[in-house]
């Protein structure tokens, strides 16, 4: 059996924010409040998957993209060179760009919405990892999101200072961010203190949102926090974020 044959697969249409038209296979099972899973490189793998599981197990309606890659495929170094291929010539991602939000982005707010439309409640979680852990505060900027994680953000590419502390977002866009943070919009972030990747973003968010970035680090220099270096703890702190914020109050 495979990991998605219990998934309902759809796909979704939308505008990005460079204005092209894109389709992207969707995956989706649960109920109760939405939330939008956002997979890392090098795609929707099995570890992925069962983090999304984990999600629905929760009591959640799980929402999972296909951006790039080959689903179900473990990762290994030609799943990520494929993946990675993919990402470099598609224009709707930015690898390297400063104050730009990755044009998917708008895509991705669009699923959010509709999601939201579908299942109601007071908003949606996203939820990105690395190359799209940046996605989810992009997202943000619309009030459908009420719960973004950021799990490892790790674009721009940390190849030089600016880049380390780079957001992956306009300055329009960190405008509307900070407006909401202040407005009492918390962000999650994960990440392992020695994970070059992050660079120094999370000293960024702490700058630009003050207390509404919630921080959870762990020691040593692994990567992929909910994934393939799987951290209960951190687990347990999105599943409790995604409860407090999309939960209807009594």
């Amino acid at each position: 059996m495979a990991l998605l044959d219990s998934w309902t697969r759809g796909e979704h249409t939308a505008e990005t924010l460079r204005g092209t038209r894109l389709t992207r296979p969707t995956y989706r099972k649960g109920s109760g409040p939405g939330v939008v899973v956002i997979h890392e490189v090098p795609g929707l793998t099995p570890k992925v998957i069962g983090f999304g599981e984990e999600v629905v197990a929760a009591g959640f309606t799980v929402v999972m993209p296909e951006l790039f890659g080959d689903t179900e495929r473990t990762p290994g170094p030609g799943a990520i060179a494929k993946a990675f291929r993919q990402v470099c010539v598609s224009a709707e991602f930015t690898k390297l760009a400063r104050g730009q939000t990755s044009p998917v982005v708008g895509w991705l707010r669009s699923l959010a919405a509709e999601l939201h439309a579908d299942v109601g409640g007071p908003g949606v979680g996203a939820l990105g990892m690395c190359f799209t852990g940046g996605y989810a505060l992009g997202m943000m900027v619309d009030d459908t999101v009420h719960a973004p994680v950021l799990c490892q953000p790790s674009v721009p590419f940390a190849v030089s200072p600016s880049r380390r502390a780079g957001l992956d977002l306009s300055p329009d866009d960190l405008a509307r961010v900070k407006e909401r943070a202040a407005g009492g919009c918390q962000v999650l972030g994960l990440r392992f203190e020695g994970d070059q990747m992050v660079g120094s973003r999370f000293t960024t968010l702490r700058e630009e949102l003050g207390d509404a970035f919630l921080a959870v680090e762990f020691p040593g220099r692994q990567h992929s926090t909910v994934t393939e270096h799987r951290q209960s703890e951190g687990v347990e702190k999105v599943l409790a974020f995604l409860d407090e914020k999309l939960r209807p109050s009594a």
